[in-house]
């Protein structure tokens, strides 16, 4: 794939409603063309200890960031018709058809591309198909793991490489 938007975020509690941050990585003729990245308030607006374990992200990081739709606003502009790509498709694509349902706006049905199972055909003897894993074997080094934006970028580099 040559164009596409890599997309990843980062939850503040069991709900997959609670998007607290949001990374994007515009690829287009196979070199980035925009990076994107946000605090959002999440919905419902509490972090449980687990997910700030792994995201380092607290309530009053996001306790004046904006609502979802505010920030998808400026995303749809980036992306127009893009198709996405996530590391772990199942997750990001129900966060974001979640967090629509929930701020009840028309879900666009974005075509979802899942760098994670084209690991599993591309690497099939790696040792896991973790995130860092995959981009470290793809050339991409991942330093702040968990970053939405950060994670967007090894997206993208996987992507580049295997789909």
């Amino acid at each position: 794939m040559r164009d596409f938007a890599a997309i990843d975020f980062e939850t503040a509690n069991c709900e997959m409603s609670s998007v607290c941050s949001v990374g994007v990585v515009v690829v287009r003729d196979g070199a980035i063309a925009a990076r994107y990245y946000s605090l959002i308030q999440p919905e419902p607006n509490y972090y449980n200890w687990m997910c700030t374990k792994v995201h380092g992200l607290r309530r009053a990081d996001t306790e004046n960031a904006p609502l979802f739709p505010d920030v998808w606003r400026e995303i749809e502009l980036l992306i127009g018709e893009l198709p996405l790509v996530a590391h772990n498709k199942r997750f990001d694509e129900t966060c974001l058809k979640t967090v629509f349902k929930t701020y009840r706006m028309d879900y666009p049905d974005y075509k979802f591309h899942c760098t994670l199972v084209a690991s599993r055909k591309a690497f099939p003897d790696a040792p896991n198909h973790q995130l860092h894993t995959i981009s470290a074997l793809c050339g991409y080094e991942l330093t702040n793991h968990h970053n939405a934006l950060a994670d967007a970028e090894a997206c993208a580099a996987i992507a580049l490489k295997i789909l």
